[in-house]
């Protein structure tokens, strides 16, 4: 297989670097400042030049709160771009795997209870947010493009390059003796290895459609800091507060949780418990670079 990697330098393009590196996969890498995605010329131009059999779109728009004042900026990378993209991957027979957000759906309360085990791949779709909404028009441009598709939706991305919650916790350890985290927001983590190993494991068995990756179980964003701060043994004073304690900009919701049962059964392999995926995660990290 070759494969193009485009948004390279983020936490998961570089996830995909590392292991296409480390299995000798033949692949051409690009970061935002070296091919901008939303330049259709360009964009087409290198595809075929590179004439890759799959591109993975790992470039995003992510900055949420923003996003409610930069509509047509997220719009542009994370919808018209990847209108481009699934365009070109069907005029030129690419498979386009793309990722996306567990911020398609409403993630109210009340979702909570009629998806004890997430939200699957059918549930009906309602962004309360500009960044959601911009994520779910890229994936319906795909649908609506007739390529071949893989659209994976992730909830609480972490990993050992670029920003997260882990890194932000960590480094927040180092600075202050006490934190607040809200503890009514309900989610799991995706952990970024799994998830570019599972994405391998879909393209090489030619799967096409919608998928959700994600880990075991379902706590708060609370919850999950108390684990990072447990398992790296780090003393701080962690207390729980209620999301509305916070005035941002973009709403937030307040249930994230994907259900994984579609790709488990696919690939035969149950996804990971998210406290053995942290304590792996917490394993290869540098603290020093949090």
């Amino acid at each position: 297989m070759r494969y193009l990697v485009l948004g390279a330098d983020g936490q998961l393009g570089k996830e995909w670097l590392e292991v296409l590196n480390r299995n000798n996969y033949t692949f051409w890498a690009y970061e935002r400042n070296d091919l901008d995605i939303t330049d259709y010329i360009k964009l087409k131009e290198h595809i075929i030049t590179l004439n890759p059999e799959v591109i993975i779109n790992c470039a995003a728009y992510t900055a949420v709160d923003k996003a409610e004042e930069e509509v047509l900026l997220a719009d542009s990378i994370n919808y018209t771009a990847v209108e481009y993209l699934a365009d070109l991957s069907k005029e030129y027979n690419i498979k386009l795997v793309h990722y996306s957000t567990d911020y398609v759906f409403a993630g109210t309360l009340e979702d909570k209870k009629n998806y004890p085990n997430g939200y699957p791949e059918t549930a009906a779709t309602y962004p309360v947010n500009s960044y959601g909404l911009s994520k779910l028009k890229g994936e319906q441009a795909i649908k609506e493009s007739g390529c071949d598709y893989l659209i994976l939706r992730l909830s609480w991305l972490c990993g050992r390059y670029g920003d997260n919650f882990v890194k932000t916790m960590i480094r927040l350890s180092k600075e202050r003796d006490t934190l607040t985290v809200v503890n009514d927001q309900y989610g799991v983590p995706t952990f970024t290895h799994p998830t570019v190993l599972n994405s391998i494991a879909l393209i090489e068995m030619n799967a096409s459609g919608v998928y959700h990756i994600g880990s075991k179980g379902i706590i708060s964003w609370y919850d999950f800091a108390k684990k990072i701060f447990e398992l790296s043994d780090l003393s701080i004073n962690v207390t729980a507060i209620l999301s509305a304690t916070y005035n941002t900009p973009a709403k937030r919701p307040f249930f994230s949780k994907l259900d994984t049962k579609k790709i488990e059964t696919e690939l035969n392999t149950p996804s990971m418990q998210w406290e053995e995926g942290l304590s792996q995660l917490l394993k290869k990290m540098n603290y020093e670079d949090c």
